[in-house]
């Protein structure tokens, strides 16, 4: 989990079931986004997940460039995506007057 300045505040791997997910999710407090890569899971993943975040981002990770360069593993790519998604809400956002 990053946090609003992109640093990393919390990491961890938890099992593929839907009460663990939302025991961890309601473990969590403010605003939720949630991003993820497209897969055998996505669909069941944010069909759960999207009532309960502010925010789901399923990425596909053949047209995300930064996923497909360099090393690769569950853990770096995971530091990739919210990388890559926190860069467009950056550039996304506009400022408050």
């Amino acid at each position: 989990m990053m946090n609003s300045v992109g640093k990393v505040v919390m990491e961890c791997v938890i099992e593929t079931k839907a009460s663990t997910i939302l025991q961890f999710k309601d473990g969590l407090r403010g605003d939720v986004p949630v991003t993820f890569e497209e897969g055998t899971w996505a669909a069941w993943l944010y069909d759960l997940l999207k009532p309960r975040v502010t925010e789901v981002v399923v990425c596909n990770p053949r047209k995300a460039a930064l996923l497909k360069d360099g090393s690769k593993g569950d853990r770096i790519d995971a530091y990739k995506l919210a990388e890559l998604i926190a860069s467009v809400k950056n550039v996304l956002e506009t400022p408050s007057a």
